[in-house]
């Protein structure tokens, strides 16, 4: 009998960012707007987890004693700053090309992250637990927000709390994030977003609320041409991230 166990997993996605793979940890190269991106996500994630768990941000290693996944980890760009930050790392991603990526850059700069080949089902089906889980620039690629964003929820421990970034389904987006990024400045290969798969707040919203989370901070992402740089605003017309918890037991 075939499986027809429903999936998150985009299979057209997953070859397109193998397929960039080496190109992962280049600051120069097809993931530049990611290198550029991180500064932004990283300060907002360290923030709100310290201010969640009572830490201070201040400290060389304010994570010790919390465990991190990073779903969709790609070539491990969020999990080498949060292991450096003490935290033990699962790095998940669909893609075996960007996990192997993902490993030799770890082992090359002596950091211990745990990759893993692997989806968001098969972690939660497993039962794995943690304090925060990193689901940034993921959702627009998947196969099914739902499903994703439930399974995501799942592995959540009572009163840990998921990030989510993505990018919102607006004209305003299309232009500036796909025809913009893509066709006329060229920051991302063309086909990098799919206008029809980009995710609006309201429906982020929704899919986090029946996998028992509540929405507790929104943020607006904008690119500053003149200092060069992303930074957080209200407008959340393109990019945006989300901070939801799960209720303590």
């Amino acid at each position: 009998m075939p499986d027809t166990r429903r999936s998150t997993i985009d299979a057209g996605e997953v070859e397109r960012f193998s397929a960039l793979a080496a190109e992962w940890w280049n600051p120069n190269g097809k993931f530049r707007p990611l290198h550029k991106f991180n500064p932004v996500r990283l300060a907002y994630i360290r923030d709100q987890v310290a201010q969640r768990f009572g830490r201070d941000p201040r400290e060389a290693r304010p994570f010790d004693g919390l465990r991190i996944l990073d779903i969709g980890c790609g070539g491990g760009l969020l999990c080498e700053p949060m292991a450096r930050l003490g935290a033990e790392v699962v790095g998940a991603d669909a893609s075996a090309t960007n996990i192997e990526v993902a490993k030799l850059h770890a082992a090359e700069s002596g950091i211990d992250v745990d990759y893993r080949a692997t989806t968001a089902e098969e972690l939660a089906d497993a039962g794995e637990k943690f304090d925060v889980v990193l689901n940034m620039e993921v959702v627009e690629h998947v196969a099914d927000v739902d499903l994703f964003v439930s399974k995501c929820g799942e592995m959540v421990k009572p009163g840990g709390i998921m990030f989510v970034a993505t990018i919102n389904r607006t004209l305003k987006a299309l232009g500036l994030a796909i025809i913009g990024a893509e066709y006329v400045l060229r920051w991302l290969p063309r086909g990098t977003h799919q206008f029809g798969k980009l995710v609006r707040p309201e429906e982020l919203e929704r899919a986090l609320t029946n996998a028992s989370l509540a929405i507790t901070d929104r943020t607006g992402v904008i690119y500053n041409p003149l200092a060069d740089r992303w930074q957080r605003s209200k407008d959340m017309d393109v990019n945006y991230m989300v901070l939801a918890e799960k209720a303590a037991a």
